[in-house]
């Protein structure tokens, strides 16, 4: 699902931003952290033309499932952010990790293993979504959701601010840290299909569904969708929503 309904319209985009930042140059060894299905992995090689070595790393394996059966002649790697599974003095012209860093429980370990990762005068590229405040789309999908489920710490958007994620940075060792925000018109054809995959992150990000069992879950998921769609998408709920 999120390959099929998310990554086109949401996530190519951004990985092309990215990509274009990091000027990719014949021959870059690049690693593409919190890789999910692979669309950054996969541009870079596309990019590259086999001129170079590209990495992709995740903690789950259903994504590396998709992303191996998409490309599979990326080199593909099972592991963790706060421990990259690393060949001995392996290091990289370019790092990048794409709407990952917010997830990762222990971000400074990230933080160092990205530049110890990084070759000497190698690129790092890090992306992260704006404060959801800033995306009044998404925010009034997260009104609803706090309807039914109460209060809702929603990750993707924790890490909006710019001074934090350069600090943390600095602090790794990374230098002459510049950040950006950059604004885009997405537009994705099938608006219930991003109603509920956005309300199936918000109920897994709830602490009220940790409770659930799994009727009551649909039940409120199915809820939360009507709801929005009645709130914010008009059939036939095709929506545009500026984000970072």
């Amino acid at each position: 699902m999120y390959e099929q309904w998310l990554v086109g319209p949401l996530f190519r985009p951004w990985a092309e931003v990215m990509l274009d930042e990091v000027n990719l140059t014949g021959g870059d060894r690049v690693i593409d952290i919190a890789c999910g299905t692979g669309i950054v992995a996969r541009l870079a090689n596309a990019r590259l033309g086999g001129t170079g070595h590209v990495v992709g790393i995740d903690v789950s394996p259903p994504m590396l499932a998709v992303a191996r059966t998409v490309a599979p002649r990326i080199d593909w790697r099972e592991g963790n952010a706060s421990s990259l599974p690393l060949q001995d003095g392996e290091q990289f012209d370019v790092v990048v990790c794409q709407q990952g860093l917010q997830f990762f429980p222990d971000k400074p370990a990230a933080a160092r293993q990205m530049r110890r990762a990084l070759a000497p005068d190698g690129r790092l590229a890090v992306a992260t979504w704006r404060p959801d405040d800033e995306i009044p789309f998404f925010l009034e999908l997260h009104r609803v959701a706090e309807r039914h489920l109460g209060a809702i710490v929603d990750q993707r958007h924790s890490f909006g601010a710019a001074a934090p994620l350069e600090a943390l940075l600095h602090e790794a060792g990374v230098r002459d840290v510049r950040s950006n925000t950059m604004s885009r018109t997405l537009r994705f054809n099938d608006g219930a299909v991003l109603l509920r995959l956005n309300t199936m992150a918000l109920v897994g990000m709830s602490a009220a569904s940790k409770e659930m069992g799994d009727d009551e879950r649909s039940r409120v998921v199915s809820a939360i969708v009507s709801d929005s769609a009645l709130c914010c998408c008009p059939i036939p709920m095709n929506r545009d929503s500026p984000s970072r």
